[in-house]
């Protein structure tokens, strides 16, 4: 067994030396791939295919190293380096140079081994592939991992189908089986008979994989190593028969041999293989025999210990041999040397050109039995010359092909034994029919049946028709497989003539159907057709006539008995007419020479035809690949579209289920603020509403005292007309100080409305302005502004509310104040009307003045008293409405008292009754302001407590966001 280390080298030979592998194990070479580093590791092998020739085999390692091995040329090359182990290849593609591995990763790439290029990439499986299967056409191929399994189209790499394996499959077809000890076991299915097995205890094999002609075994062993095993040599000990039943142990050579004193010890039983040491059972008997009479028999006693009398006698008992034996008794009789070498030299001489073409004239519908045919028609076209040219050869061969289809050397060895033995002087006068034979059937014919050889003669037909027929196809087309097996039982086990004598029983045999036939096609189609004849019947007339016929026209006088073929090399066959070959081979020359310039004519137009028709056919293909590269790519652009727009598609959907999820987060947001903030609104309401009532309540009481007060001022319109001129100049004060407020109000409430406005929009357009990178805390406080948003609103309209309020008292105000201007109007009328009277009276009064002096003087006093306390309640009155937190000093008082003093002089004539009148509506009206002042400061600190919070809470999104 030869060994070859791999090493760091790329390429090199396999072997040395022509390998020469042991019977014991086949092995040819061991293949190891260990690293020369400083360390050295074994780089383990992991999977082997062999290509569709079944010459070549590539292996990966477990680093991704991959090796192609070519085991006709003798030579490993490295063809790729994939980084990755390989979990499996296959080699057998439509393009011979490429292969295929699947990767760890999942991925299945396709190499080109001469360029080294990465031809394809394929990504479809979820878990690693275990097994790759190419189609017989190279073109398509299936995947397979433990989940799923996938079809591949190879010339565009894409996936055609899928499918998903829910259940574990079954062993459907089994070439060996590889046991749990690590040996692999070839076992005859039919017979249940192991054949051989390879690998051991010790070097246990984890995968293996058969070449396609069964040629080689490549095997990955437990160690990591590669071993390449000869079918071949493995199977020789099978093809060999069975030892011998019979041997001579010991004799008696100490004494003089005698007749009836020769012993010997007779055992049976099977030698079996050194592994197996089960002892067989030896049974022993003393034998006498006749020394004469034994070394008479010698020549018919055979190597394996069989006699060839004896199956001669047991034929002619049963007719036949047993079918379970027919095939080792044939081999014994015929004597096969199972030249395995020299067969093995003649097949790989190839398919001979006289047989590429057979598949035209015989077309045969099993492919196999179609290879194995022309194999064995070359191996004898090989083996000598004659056989190329020999028109029924296939005819001859072809039941024998179909019987030993599964050996071919047994077949070959079979087919040359017939024709160096049973197919003597056949080829004297070739290309013709063999006369000589003829002949002799004619002869035997016409002595033992000339009735029927004469009705022949009459006819017309001559040996030629009746007998040649059925020698070429050795009587495959008139017989079964049955009886065709049956005959040549008896035709191996006797001498050459009685294939000859055969065909005269069959002739005979069947006389009363040939007598009735009168037209040569119906000859021809007896002759080339199945009829119904005893078989039996036959092989008995065969014998009769081998033992009633003559010796001057016996065959056996001419015919040799027969020979085996020699052992390690086949003899030469030169039993034929050279020179008529000769002849042959010099007219073909002769016409070919002729025929030479019309011949090179129209090879040269044949080949520049060729040529134009090869280009033609290139441009074809290259458009066409041109063309699928094109589909390709558009298919890989549709494909990539369509996934981009899935893509797409798929973003869109995640974005808008973002936009959901972020519209319902704000909704339940939103929800939850109301729900909380729903009771701080009812109650918010609910004081605003009580406001609203106090205020409308205040304002209904102001309405009323006002309309009170209204008609109080009416009907006393014209008592108050002598106060008209006083009350002018402190209504007209009163109104450029209630204006100027009223003005200030106004202005304060614009900045007001102004800073609220720009609080209000400050938010938004800091909102906008913000970058992109603030964008998720401004949604995460989306919910915190729109609330601060909300509650700004609630309190722009609850000041809104308040600005109504402020406008519908102001318009109050103004009525108000229209009023007292027209009551102070009408007070400065009556006042200039009491001044007018006031005069008559001063004239009246000093007439009287003399008489009422005394009375004047109380009554002045008494008025006066009166007056500078009416004078100063209304001051009071009017300096609160105007001012309410401002109070008039004392000696103001005293001022305005004093100041008065001299006016209430003059207003002597007013009554006591309206003296009292007046100062109860200064009262009142004190009263109605002093509320009035208290509502609005109320209202004004409400304003004030609404503006702060609007403010903090339009401030709180910005400095959030900030």
């Amino acid at each position: 067994m030869q060994s070859v280390n791999l090493g760091n080298k790329e390429s090199g030979k396999i072997w040395h030396r022509k390998p020469s592998p042991a019977t014991r194990d086949g092995i040819i070479v061991n293949i190891i791939h260990n690293t020369s580093d400083y360390l050295p590791k074994v780089l383990r092998f992991l999977n082997v295919a062999f290509d569709s020739s079944g010459d070549s085999l590539i292996a990966g390692d477990h680093q991704g190293n991959i090796y192609v091995f070519d085991l006709y040329g003798n030579r490993f090359n490295l063809v790729q380096r994939t980084s990755q182990a390989c979990t499996a290849l296959a080699f057998n593609l439509h393009r011979k140079s490429e292969f295929l591995v699947a990767l760890a990763d999942y991925s299945i790439k396709c190499f080109d081994t001469v360029t080294r290029e990465l031809v394809s990439w394929m990504r479809g499986h979820e878990s690693s592939v275990f097994s790759i299967s190419v189609h017989a056409s190279g073109r398509y191929a299936i995947t397979t991992s433990s989940d799923t399994a996938q079809l591949w189209d190879l010339d565009t790499f894409q996936r055609k189908r899928k499918l998903n394996i829910l259940q574990s499959v079954g062993i459907q077809k089994v070439l060996g089986v590889l046991s749990q000890d690590g040996i692999m076991r070839f076992v005859n299915i039919q017979t249940c008979k192991l054949l051989f097995e390879i690998g051991s205890l010790d070097e246990g094999i984890s995968s293996s994989a058969i070449s396609p002609h069964g040629r080689y075994i490549a095997s990955i062993l437990e160690n990591g190593s590669l071993n390449i095993y000869s079918v071949q040599t493995l199977t020789k000990e099978i093809n060999k028969p069975p030892p011998p039943l019979v041997k001579v142990i010991e004799d008696l050579p100490k004494r003089k041999v005698n007749s009836g004193d020769l012993k010997m010890k007779v055992t049976s039983g099977r030698v079996q293989r050194p592994a197996k040491s089960r002892e067989n059972k030896i049974q022993a008997r003393i034998l006498k025999q006749d020394l004469t009479g034994n070394f008479e028999n010698k020549e018919n006693e055979f190597s394996d210990g069989l006699n060839k009398k004896r199956l001669q006698t047991l034929l002619k008992s049963y007719g036949e041999y047993p079918t379970k034996y027919r095939m080792f008794i044939w081999r014994s009789l015929l004597q096969l040397p199972e030249n395995h070498t020299a067969f093995s030299n003649l097949i790989d001489k190839g398919i001979h050109v006289a047989f590429l073409n057979l598949q035209k004239k015989y077309p045969i519908k099993s492919r196999k039995l179609l290879r194995v045919l022309q194999r064995t028609l070359s191996a004898l076209a090989h083996w000598s010359a004659i056989f190329s040219d020999t028109p029924y050869l296939p005819l001859l061969a072809f039941p024998f092909v179909k019987l030993f289809q599964n050996n071919q050397l047994i077949c070959f060895e079979v087919v040359a034994t017939l024709l160096i033995n049973w197919c003597q002087h056949w080829f004297e006068y070739f290309p013709n029919p063999p006369i000589n034979i003829l002949s002799m059937i004619e002869n035997v014919l016409a002595f033992h049946d000339k009735e029927l050889l004469q009705h022949f003669i009459n006819h017309d037909i001559t040996s030629q028709l009746y007998a040649w027929p059925l020698l070429e196809t050795v009587f495959s087309e008139v017989l079964t497989r049955e009886e065709w097996l049956k005959l040549f039982d008896n035709v191996f086990s006797n001498h050459p003539s009685f294939l000859l004598m055969t065909v005269v029983a069959y002739n005979i045999c069947s006389r009363a159907p040939l007598l009735n036939c009168n037209l040569k096609d119906d000859f021809e189609f007896f002759f080339h057709h199945r009829n119904n004849l005893d078989i039996s019947a036959v092989i008995r007339e065969v014998y009769r006539l081998m033992d009633t016929t003559p010796a001057d026209i016996h065959p056996d006088s001419v015919l040799d008995v027969s020979v085996a073929l020699t052992k390690g090399q086949y003899p030469v066959f030169n039993q034929y007419p050279k020179f008529i070959a000769d002849c042959q081979t010099q007219e073909r020359e002769r016409i070919r020479n002729d025929e030479l310039d019309p011949l090179r004519e129209r090879q040269v137009v044949e080949d520049m035809q060729a040529e134009v028709d090869q280009q033609r056919v290139e441009d074809e293909g290259w458009y066409q690949k041109q063309e699928l590269l094109r589909k390709a790519e558009e298919t890989r652009r549709e494909m990539l579209l369509q996934e981009e727009e899935k893509m797409t598609q798929q973003r869109q959907k995640l974005a808008a289920v973002k936009r959901e999820l972020k519209v319902k987060e704000v909704h339940l947001q939103d929800a939850a603020r109301r729900h909380l903030l729903q009771p701080q609104r009812d109650e918010r309401e609910m004081e605003l509403r009580r406001l609203e009532g106090e205020i409308e309540r205040q304002v209904h009481m102001r309405d009323r005292e006002i309309a009170a007060t209204a008609k109080d001022l009416e009907m006393r319109r014209l008592e108050l007309e002598p106060q008209k001129r006083l009350y002018e100049k402190n209504l007209t004060r009163n109104q450029e100080a209630i204006a100027k407020e009223m003005r200030e109000d106004a202005d304060a409430y614009k900045r007001k409305v102004d800073l609220e406005e720009h609080m209000f929009h400050r938010p938004i357009g800091t909102d906008q302005t913000q970058n992109q990178k603030t964008q998720k805390l401004i949604e995460e406080n989306l919910a915190k502004a729109e609330q601060a948003c909300l509650n700004t609103d609630w309190r722009i309209q609850a000041l809104h509310k308040q600005r109504c309020d402020d406008l519908h008292r102001n318009e109050c105000y103004q009525e108000v104040a229209k009023l007292l201007r027209k009551n102070r109007k009408k007070e400065m009328e009556v006042l200039n009307a009491v001044m007018e009277g006031e005069a008559e009276k001063w004239e009246e009064a000093e007439e009287k003045d003399f008489h009422l002096k005394s009375e004047k003087k109380a009554a002045a006093l008494s008025d006066a008293s009166r007056r500078w306390f009416l004078e100063n309640e209304i001051h009071d009155a009017l300096e609160n409405a105007q001012h309410p937190y401002r109070r008039v000093p004392r000696c103001q008082d005293e001022w305005v008292a004093s100041s008065c003093l001299p006016r209430t002089s003059q207003l002597k004539d007013i009554s006591e009754m309206e003296c009292l009148t007046q100062i109860s509506l200064n009262q009142r009206k004190t009263r109605w302001d002093t509320m009035e002042w208290d509502l609005m400061e109320r209202v004004r600190n409400l304003r004030q407590r609404l503006a702060t919070q609007a403010r903090n809470r339009c401030q709180t999104p910005h400095l959030l966001a900030t």
